[in-house]
């Protein structure tokens, strides 16, 4: 039996450069981090004693012969990618899916780690994400860019970037108290709403030609980030830039935001945020927001009927956890 525990991840700028169809013609960036809410995904063989011969536990049972009979088009994929049979598959999560922390991605390289691990395989972090990428992208062929799955494996606090060649993963050395700080002063909420990002993303892929200038400019916020982080500059400029990326995030497509997005930001900037975002594509899910010790009590009693989730950044990426 393997346990493999994978973080999900936090998307500060740069989304949408991430998107072959951008960063293959212009070169993209992001700016992301990892935090210590993760994925548990437990492989083991299946024993020969039942009329099927393969076992995948999740939201609901999925009991199977072929990978063909399955549901959960992920899963069937990274059978026939990994040439597998006869498994019993777990996964349980400390967040819900669907919510823009990256879950899916981080289920695939999760389940990759456990299952290579399991046949005696041990793989490093690009190669868990390159492998992710080929099936949620291309075997899978679902809409998105291609960031989550790095973040996932790697961990960390980076600056990825993107281009016709491949990714690289640049590590950002910030001094510890002041990524302490910064995490401090990072307050994450819960607004309620799942959404599929495949859809978002997209509509995200269709607008491409129009939206070249707006995701320009959040390439470019990725380098004023990094300056900020990198220098002694007041960390309250790093919350003022999530404000501006993410009113530009909000014009790559319509179904980005809602009223409902839109009422509970204003109501946290209302209440003291500096400045927020909506993670991963849009439409729901969690919502980061860069707040002021002295003002976060304000934003929790504004927000009151939202989830709010304590975190910290955690740098390990995707690893097993157990291997008996």
């Amino acid at each position: 039996m393997v346990i493999s525990r994978t973080p999900f991840r936090m998307s500060f700028f740069g989304g949408g450069t991430d998107f072959r169809e951008y960063f293959e013609k212009y070169g993209g960036s992001v700016i992301s981090a990892t935090f210590d809410k993760y994925c548990f995904v437990t492989v083991r063989d299946y024993p020969p004693f039942f009329p099927y011969t393969n076992q995948l536990t999740y939201s609901k049972i999925e009991r199977f012969n072929s990978p063909e009979e399955l549901s959960h088009p992920m899963v069937r994929e990274i059978y026939h990618f990994l040439h597998e049979n006869r498994l019993q598959i777990s996964y349980d999560s400390d967040l819900p899916a669907r919510s823009g922390i990256g879950s899916s991605s981080s289920f695939a390289v999760g389940l990759l780690n456990a299952i290579h691990t399991h046949r005696g395989k041990s793989c490093n972090a690009y190669t868990l994400a390159k492998e992710a990428i080929t099936v949620e992208r291309d075997l899978c062929r679902e809409y998105g860019g291609i960031q989550d799955q790095i973040a996932a494996a790697y961990g960390g606090f980076n600056r990825i970037d993107f281009d016709k060649n491949g990714f690289y993963v640049k590590p950002l050395n910030v001094a510890y108290d002041r990524l302490e700080q910064l995490n401090g002063r990072l307050m994450l909420f819960f607004s309620g709403l799942s959404r599929i990002a495949g859809d978002i993303s997209r509509q995200q892929s269709d607008n491409l030609k129009k939206n070249i200038t707006t995701l320009s400019n959040m390439k470019f916020l990725t380098d004023e980030a990094e300056k900020i982080l990198l220098s002694d500059e007041s960390l309250d400029h790093f919350g003022e830039l999530l404000d501006v990326t993410w009113q530009l995030k909000t014009k790559l497509a319509d179904n980005i935001s809602n009223d409902g997005v839109m009422a509970m930001y204003e109501t946290a900037k209302r209440s003291g945020a500096v400045g927020g975002k909506l993670l991963g594509a849009g439409g729901g899910g969690f919502m980061l927001f860069y707040v002021p010790e002295n003002r976060q009590q304000h934003v929790r009693d504004a927000l009151k009927d939202y989830m709010y989730v304590p975190f910290r950044f955690e740098n390990e990426g995707s690893r097993i956890i157990y291997n008996q």
